[in-house]
């Protein structure tokens, strides 16, 4: 129950009737302020301008306000508003927002951002380009990223070949470790090659000289071998070549490690501290390799792999790996410095609970203690999501097609997905209120208290119908109830009847003079819909539903985008 006044009558269901407007409505044909413009829907509101487009592209992976699960295609003509900007003179500006976003996490996906910042690298502007080239340690902060901005630099400006500017930034990232080297030996050996791209292309093409000689030693690693490395050392007495050196000398080990090797590479592991990347393919269905990695692994990662671990009777009951990973799943401050989102987690509960993953062959025993470890880790991370502080308006689909697993997480049903965002706000924030719809509008009683399971419970027991993705302010208009934000969970049935949602809510704003009302409609076994009016920077559409689109839509009630 929310801390905000119930103003149901006496039925807690209500039928909608077409309601005419009070004298006091500005009727949605007429701007409510001087700011507004024309939007698709025939009503008025706030101008989305290249900046704010930019800022979308960059936390949504689009312009207009919608999130795609499964990634939209790249294409060029889809963010132009980057060029606009740098052909008004605001190309820095732009650089800085890229950098903000990346650096601050907002961005869902990494990919807009190192498109954005390749399309600012490759300007003809040169205070664009200067300004692209020297934030590029700070978004590119592995090898992964730094391979697929080389790749996407080479789509921008196919044949323009390296230039200056371009080599002297790869440099840069390399020699960035100088004063760490081991890490730069782990992340190149960690990250060989990715999107067509490995460490010895690109240091090739880059002209890449080391600052210093441990860097030297991982460079020549990477382009000759282990043994001219070392030999280009071997009489340097810098205290940083020799951790280095052992660190190569490790991983060259692992890599010709046999399964008569086995205990060898288990020292290897626990040493050096060595990762699943560098242990040989043909050794990872080894059950002594991954007790080992499993004592190093981070919280993540290890949920990750729960499946994997079980399948080679690892994490048996009464074991050492069941003691461990229920120790560091029950751990409060583990979780907290992990920072795992309550929907990373049961995404992990509903996998491994099913005893198989969703593609392949693996399969495993399910141990009951680390499903019991998993649930109550879920519910204690709920207690590490900030709250955003807004009065919400949760509204629910509750037909029989909500049975379908949800596109991004298929181990989860699209209604147990609504049901634990539903549970979220409901632990996480004071106001809001929930409805369901059934043949009418139906007030839910969702509380802090509820389990995942009783909230599923209650969306179970109502009738199914069609959803009409406009009720909820329409519903809100005719009870005067004041919302920040309208989110409705839905299927890939995102129907609405005779008043669009967007004209419904600007009628919403104009009737409740709250003219930042926003509105998300989450269709979560939909590929690909549109309700947000793309000229309304308060409307957002999320396609499909995966561990990053609470985040999307946690910036985006707050404001951050």
């Amino acid at each position: 129950m929310s801390s905000m006044d119930m103003e149901f009558d006496d039925e807690d269901s209500i039928t909608f009737q077409s309601q005419p407007m009070g004298e006091d409505l500005i009727p949605q044909t007429k701007p409510l302020t001087y700011d507004m413009v024309p939007n698709s829907a025939g009503g008025y509101s706030y101008e989305v301008n290249d900046e704010t487009r930019l800022l979308r592209y960059l936390c949504l992976g689009t312009e207009g306000g919608s999130y795609y699960v499964t990634g939209p295609v790249l294409k060029r003509e889809n963010i132009q508003c980057i060029d606009r900007l740098i052909m008004n003179g605001k190309g820095p500006e732009a650089v800085k927002l890229i950098r903000d976003v990346s650096v601050n996490g907002r961005a869902c996906k990494q990919t807009p951002t190192l498109n954005a910042l390749a399309i600012c690298a490759r300007s003809n502007d040169p205070k664009t380009k200067a300004a692209a080239y020297s934030i590029l340690l700070d978004v590119c902060r592995i090898p992964t990223h730094l391979f697929e901005f080389v790749n996407l630099c080479e789509k921008e400006s196919a044949g323009s070949g390296w230039g200056r500017a371009h080599r002297s930034a790869i440099g840069k990232w390399y020699n960035q470790f100088e004063k760490d080297p081991k890490k730069l030996a782990l992340l190149t050996t960690k990250y060989k090659a990715r999107h067509g791209w490995s460490h010895k292309d690109v240091i090739r093409l880059g002209h890449v000289k080391p600052r210093n000689n441990p860097v030297g030693l991982v460079i020549r690693y990477i382009i000759k071998n282990m043994e001219d490395a070392t030999s280009m050392t071997q009489h340097d007495r810098n205290p940083e070549i020799a951790p280095v050196k052992a660190f190569l000398d490790a991983v060259e080990q692992a890599k010709k490690c046999t399964r008569s090797d086995i205990e060898k590479l288990r020292a290897l592991i626990a040493e050096h501290q060595l990762v699943r990347e560098h242990v040989p393919t043909d050794l990872l269905d080894s059950k002594e390799v991954w007790d080992t990695m499993l004592r190093l692994m981070p919280m993540t990662a290890m949920i990750r792999n729960l499946g994997k671990m079980s399948s080679l009777e690892l994490l048996e009951v009464d074991s050492f790996g069941e003691k461990l990973v229920t120790e560091k799943l029950k751990d409060t401050s583990i979780l907290k410095r992990s920072r795992i989102h309550p929907f990373t987690i049961l995404i992990a509960y509903n996998q491994y609970k099913a005893g198989r993953g969703d593609k392949g062959k693996l399969s495993w025993q399910v141990n009951d203690n680390i499903v019991k470890a998993l649930e109550k880790a879920f519910y204690e991370a709920f207690s590490f999501v900030q709250p955003t502080g807004k009065k919400f308006c949760l509204a629910v689909d509750v037909s029989g097609s909500m049975r379908q697993p949800v596109i991004g997480a298929s181990s989860i049903e699209a209604r147990d997905a609504s049901a634990a965002m539903m549970l979220l706000t409901a632990k996480t924030e004071k106001d809001y209120e929930v409805v369901a719809f059934s043949n009418e509008l139906t007030r839910m009683d969702i509380r802090k208290e509820d389990t995942l399971e009783t909230a599923i419970q209650k969306c179970s027991d109502l009738p199914f119908s069609s959803t009409d993705c406009a009720l909820p302010m329409k519903w809100a208009m005719e009870h005067k109830k004041k919302f920040d934000v309208f989110v409705v969970y839905t299927d890939s049935e995102t129907y609405y009847g005779n008043i669009h949602p967007a004209t419904a809510l600007q009628q919403y704003r104009n009737h409740t003079k709250n003219p930042e009302a926003r509105l998300i409609v989450v269709g979560m076994v939909s590929n690909g819909f549109s309700i947000a009016d793309p000229k309304d920077p308060l409307m957002m559409d999320v396609i499909g539903f995966d561990t990053e689109a609470p985040k999307a839509m946690n910036n985006f009630v707050s404001g951050k985008f």
